[in-house]
Parts: C-alpha cells; structure tokens; sequence
C-alpha cells in the first residue's frame, strides 16, 4: 500500500467519524429546536464557510450557476435527509439511526442504475448485502419476529425515507453537475437547500425567542458545520481522488460502530450485547469492501 493510500485511509476514518458525530450530537439537541429551523441555520452557515473556501481558492464563475433549477433540487432533496434525520432522532437511538445509514449504499446502487445506468459488481453486491443483514439486526434488535412484521419505531420509519432521500442524492450529483468544481458544486447545494428551508421555516424563524436556546444547540450546529460539513467534505474529496470508490463508500459501514463510542464519550453507556452483532456484521461488509485492491463500487455507466 502506498503512503498516498494509506493517507486516504486515515482520512476516511476521521470523516466515518465526523459523520458519525453528527448523529450522537443531533440526539442532544434534537428536542430543542425544531428540524426545520435548526436545518436551515446549518444549510446556510455552512453555505457561508463552503462560500468563503471557494472565494479563497478555486473562485466563482459565471457558467457555475446556469440552470439554477439544479442547486434547488439538489439542496432541496439533500436538506430532506436532514430534516428527516433530527426528526427522527428525537425518539429514535442514534446507533439506529447510524445502522440504518448503513443502507444508503444498497439503495444507491439501486438508484444508480435508475438514474445513471450503474451496474454494481457481484463483490460489492455481496457485501452491500451483507451490510444491509447488519443494519437490520440492529435497527430490529435481532428479533426476527419484529422484523417480519415491520415493526419499526416512528424514528426509525422516518430516517428510514431520509436514507432514500440520500440514496437518491448521490447519484443525482453526477447526473447534473456541469463540469463545476466540487466546492462550488456544494456550495450551491447548500445554498439551494438553505432558501427553500428559509421559505419552509421562516414564521418558526421569527417566533423563536432567540435568548432562551441552550448553548449546546450553539455547539452542536457549530459542529455541523464545521465539522459535518466544511472538514468532511475536504476528507472525501482527499479521499476519493486516493482510492477506489467501493473503498470510500465501505467507511460508511463504521458509522454505528463510531456512533457507540461517541455515546460512550457523552455518557451515555453503550448498546446491548445483541446490538453488537449486527455491528460485527456491517464490519464484515466494510472488510469485504476494502479486502481487493482497485475494487470499484460499479461498472461503467453503460
């Protein structure tokens, strides 16, 4: 392995955990503010911070922002897996939030071959698979019978369609970026995000009264954007330009298990025994993702 490969390793571990951070920290805050305004504070500051990256280095262009429709649909269907998210995670465990994470890569491929003609290989399908058991496991805490029946919490069944809303998100990009550059490209969809989030929560913007929010909402957005946005997005371009697309996607698969330690760090003791299982088994799925070198996670686009 190489010392740039190594390096792109490394990088997506940290963003497995940044990402994971914002899962256990969106569980804090999640009852003291509603979704849609708290999403639209971190669309738009994080807007600002890509904004300013972009003004420091690769610059704007006129030609970034023909067909402006893009960014709005882009940012609009990005900002729903948010919204979402926090909604959900005002009942449900943040670790089951993170294990149904873990499917975004199997409805990805899915979507792929919708919307751009992706063929997943049989190795990466195998392993997406795999995840997929594991996530399962412990969205349904090993209870076979709970999973036949569907019986999914209510914060579950609503990140469960924020997961689709993401799946469908990632291929999409392909489909309408023009050629912009990767943060301009995000730039725009967070600011297309934020408007039609602004337009949504703009009377619940006005009605908050602004010196009763805690100070751990104040972090936890400052995190978000900084961290969740502005250094993630820096770690999977570094990344993905390091190392074949099945070995980014497969740090996903780290999600839960970053998520647990995260609650053991808040205090907030760790999952049961059963829930490690399932754990075990996305690990698997991660292992299989990265075990053969130069796996891609698709054919060409036919």
């Amino acid at each position: 392995m190489t010392r740039s490969e190594k390096l792109g390793h490394f990088v997506m571990l940290c963003f497995s955990a940044l990402v994971a951070g914002s899962h256990a920290l969106g569980g804090l805050v999640a009852g003291d503010m509603a979704p849609l305004p708290l999403m639209t504070l971190r669309f738009l500051l994080a807007a600002i911070v890509i904004g300013a990256l972009v003004a420091i280095g690769p610059g704007f262009r006129g030609s970034d922002f023909r067909a402006s429709w893009r960014y709005l649909l882009a940012g609009g269907i990005f900002a729903t897996y948010f919204v979402l998210m926090f909604e959900a995670l005002k009942t449900a465990p943040p670790v089951n939030t993170a294990a149904l994470f873990t499917l975004v890569p199997v409805f990805t491929a899915g979507f792929g071959w919708l919307i751009m003609r992706q063929v997943t290989t049989g190795l990466i399908a195998s392993a997406l698979a795999i995840g997929a058991v594991g996530a399962l496991w412990v969205v349904f805490r090993g209870d076979l019978g709970a999973l036949l029946s569907l019986d999914l919490g209510y914060g579950e069944a609503v990140y469960a369609l924020g997961v689709v809303a993401h799946a469908i998100y990632i291929p999409l990009l392909q489909r309408l970026n023009r050629g912009e550059h990767g943060l301009v490209f995000t730039f725009g969809v967070l600011m297309g995000g934020g408007l039609l989030l602004l337009v949504l929560s703009f009377g619940a913007l006005i009605a908050i009264d602004w010196s009763t929010v805690p100070l751990r909402v104040w972090l936890v957005l400052a995190y978000l954007v900084v961290f969740s946005t502005a250094i993630s997005f820096y770690c999977l371009q570094f990344a993905s330009s390091r190392l074949p697309a099945a070995k980014v996607m497969a740090y996903g698969y780290l999600t839960p298990s970053w998520v647990i330690l995260w609650e053991l760090a808040l205090g907030h003791g760790g999952p049961s025994p059963t829930i490690f299982v399932g754990i075990a088994v996305t690990v698997v799925a991660l292992l299989m993702l990265l075990r053969r070198k130069g796996a891609a996670a698709y054919a060409s686009t036919r």
